[in-house]
């Protein structure tokens, strides 16, 4: 068992159901889609026209001088709106010394300025594209600054510069796993003594036309155009794809016996951390789950709870047919019989994919669970899979006390991570 134990003291979202975790949670449980047409770009000739937007976001309402940040990816963006409720939630900064609280992120890039770069290569092409006429017309269309807010860590520089934090600060962008990711490294960092406090989480948005085109490229998005909110579909025999969703989530991670000097609210403790890798392929998980059985069980040896604790497990669950079967064979290879028993979540039914900000909105969820005694349901499950033949809840919330969940986040390349949140 570690000496320093980490705790969650403040929580934040940013969501295709919701603003904050109180909306989050209350779509979760109700089984609320948040996926409809694509309103971000005209998406009627694409393969998939749907997708899990933010909705009527405006920063202002966080902050009254958000005008600051207009060069800044909308990531960015949705990120400070997450940190800030965050930070509040977490009793604000009362008693923490700033060169011991850090940032730690898994954080996808910026979105780049797709009208400005199609037009710049008409205004300079005829048969082909003239190199030298590219750049001159870009120097005119492009702006520095946007351009600069692309790259990923500027995102976490951002929340250290508003918040004055002058810890460790760190980003990671490990696909689909990285917000999973950069709250277990942050935990471990809290372990070590390198920090005491750590805001930790992601943020993402790959709905624009590059984003839309890989996914579509890769087969990977469902094309259920007709019924967009019944697209998402987690380990039911009809899936065809997962749906891409956008957004942010922030967890305030803090040293137990700090948290307690400077009286924060204490929600959940971060038990268990995993990290695995498939070593497979770089677009699809390991079909046999080895990558993920490994990973679920490194992050319960670590949690130092006996197996048969873990009484609830939020899936990855992406409603690929790949990821599905290959994490049900993982849930039954480490729980044997018993994986039967244990109920399992699919919250992206309901939200969609938010790729790199997944995982932190799901262990917030996860959070929430223990915390109300409500299992989200998994929507949209109607025919069952006889490779996937465990208990999601389907589409009706239920009441049970959990106290330990598993948080599942297995991404693109074969990245995988499990945590483990328990009851404090």
């Amino acid at each position: 068992m570690h000496n320093r134990r980490v705790v969650i003291t403040g929580m934040g979202a940013v969501t295709p159901v919701g603003h904050s975790v109180a909306e989050v949670y209350d779509a979760q449980i109700n089984g609320r889609s948040g996926v409809d047409y694509t309103r971000n770009f005209d998406a009627t000739r694409f393969p998939t026209q749907f997708a899990a937007e933010v909705k009527s976001f405006n920063l202002g309402k966080w902050y009254p001088n958000a005008e600051r940040w207009k060069s800044c990816g909308v990531n960015t963006r949705f990120a400070l709106a997450s940190a800030k409720q965050a930070i509040d939630d977490a009793n604000g900064l009362v008693g923490i010394d700033r060169t011991r609280f850090g940032v730690y992120l898994g954080n996808g890039e910026g979105q780049n300025q797709y009208s400005h770069l199609i037009s710049t290569i008409a205004a300079s092409a005829t048969d082909k594209v003239d190199p030298s006429r590219f750049f001159e017309v870009s120097a005119q269309r492009f702006e520095p600054k946007h351009e600069y807010e692309l790259e990923m860590h500027t995102s976490a520089a951002r929340l250290a510069e508003q918040f004055e934090l002058l810890g460790p600060n760190y980003t990671c962008l490990t696909a689909c796993a990285a917000s999973s990711q950069a709250i277990g490294e942050a935990t471990e960092m809290i372990r070590q003594g390198d920090a005491d406090v750590m805001l930790s989480g992601g943020a993402h948005s790959m709905i624009h036309p590059f984003g839309v085109t890989g996914f579509n490229r890769l087969t990977a998005l469902s094309t259920r155009n007709d019924s967009p909110q019944k697209a998402s579909r987690p380990f039911e025999m009809n899936r065809d794809g997962f749906v891409l969703g956008e957004g942010s989530g922030m967890v305030v991670l803090e040293e137990l016996e700090h948290a307690k000097r400077r009286g924060a609210t204490i929600y959940a403790e971060l038990t268990g951390y995993g990290s695995t890798a498939d070593a497979f392929r770089t677009t699809d998980s390991h079909p046999d789950g080895r990558g993920a059985i490994a990973c679920i069980r490194l992050a319960v040896t670590d949690s130092g709870l006996p197996l048969d604790a873990i009484n609830h497990v939020n899936a990855h669950g992406t409603s690929t047919h790949v990821n599905d079967s290959s994490e049900t064979k993982a849930i039954k290879t480490v729980f044997g019989e018993r994986a039967y028993k244990i109920p399992i979540s699919a919250n992206k039914s309901v939200m969609g994919h938010l790729i790199a900000a997944a995982g932190v909105t799901e262990l917030i969820i996860a959070v929430m669970t223990i915390r109300k005694g409500v299992l989200p349901p998994t929507i949209n499950y109607e025919t069952p899979d006889p490779e996937c033949d465990l208990d999601y809840v389907p589409n009706v919330a239920r009441e049970r006390r959990v106290d330990h969940v598993l948080s599942n986040s297995f991404g693109f390349g074969g990245q995988n991570i499990s945590l483990i949140v328990s009851r404090y």
